[in-house]
């Protein structure tokens, strides 16, 4: 089987693409014959042992995919070869076979294809655990997603509107904004040519927002967290600017507000209950037709470098999904 493979951390073109030998399982795991496995931010950082999760070289990247069950090792009832599942690996998704453990698969939801599959668990299950676990958003209030365009954000976007909330996209271009008037968003902001915390004022009155979703990071968060209104919740999703921002904390105290961490993958992790419920909650969510997963673009195994650098330049709206052509 073919897969992409870091042996030097680096780049994006440091990866190379090579012939494996297929994957066999063991006790408790499962060997996935992948059809799609999509770019997250974690890919980008992981190559260059950026990311809090370290795997040993030589690795291939890829957290994120959809398939078909090929092979089930001892003690795995839950599956069986043929079954259509979704998988979480960390890594080890791009390539044409994943063996990963079986509690890390997820049956693809009824009607949905192996693209979409590939684009759903990662987005939407991060910001269905952010926005309903971690603020407890609730119909009425206010909510801001910064990066709003990418692909996290876009499923923010349309699980806050599910929660009837009222939602403010930010992103970095007009055309961007468009995307996200398009899942939902009911006011948007540009903030490479606006100022965030005048335009938050304005959209919300004075009052300020109630949650503020934030992947990016950098120079962004600090206006944002200013702009939050009493009780407001500051969600720490990611850091896509690059720079980890540093907060003045009296301002915590001075709004009642709470800074909160959000991260999915340990979450998935530690409570498989939680994580099960989430999963169907998203999935009821997606056969009403709330939730519609936005793939910009798809690319071939081969192309999966420009994949990674196309995420990595923040270019591209939604999602950006490897494909086995098969």
């Amino acid at each position: 089987m073919k897969a992409v493979v870091c042996k030097q951390y680096g780049p994006p073109e440091s990866l190379v693409l090579e012939e494996l030998p297929s994957p066999k399982p063991g006790a408790g795991e499962v060997v996935v014959a992948v059809k799609a496995a999509s770019v997250n931010f974690p890919d980008v950082l992981i190559i260059q042992n950026k990311y809090q999760f370290k795997p040993p070289l030589p690795f291939s990247p890829g957290s994120e995919l959809a398939g078909v069950v090929k092979e089930v090792g001892r003690g795995v009832s839950a599956f069986r070869p043929g079954d259509r599942v979704m998988a979480f690996t960390t890594y080890g998704a791009f390539a044409e076979e994943v063996k990963t453990e079986a509690s890390r698969l997820l049956p693809l939801p009824a009607g949905m294809d192996f693209v979409t599959g590939a684009a759903f668990v990662l987005t939407y299950g991060t910001s269905d655990h952010a926005l309903r676990d971690r603020a407890a958003l609730k119909a009425g209030e206010t909510l801001l997603v910064l990066g709003a365009a990418g692909g996290v954000g876009l499923a923010a976007i349309e699980i806050g509107k599910a929660l009837g909330a009222r939602v403010i996209a930010c992103a970095s271009s007009a055309e961007k904004l468009a995307v996200c008037r398009e899942h939902g968003a009911d006011d948007g902001i540009d903030y490479a040519a606006q100022d965030l915390r005048e335009r938050i004022k304005a959209l919300t009155d004075g009052r300020g927002v109630d949650v503020v979703y934030d992947a990016v990071g950098g120079p962004y968060t600090e206006p944002a967290f200013r702009s939050l209104a009493w009780r407001g919740r500051l969600l720490v999703v990611g850091f896509a600017a690059g720079e980890i921002p540093k907060l003045p904390l009296n301002l915590a105290l001075l709004k009642g507000a709470s800074v909160v961490g959000v991260f999915w993958g340990d979450f998935a992790r530690r409570e498989p209950g939680a994580l099960a419920g989430s999963m169907r909650q998203l999935a009821a969510w997606y056969a009403e037709g709330r939730l519609r997963p936005h793939v910009s673009q798809t690319m071939s195994l081969e192309r999966t470098a420009d994949a990674i650098k196309l995420l990595a330049s923040r270019q591209a709206k939604g999602k950006v999904v490897v494909t086995m052509g098969a």
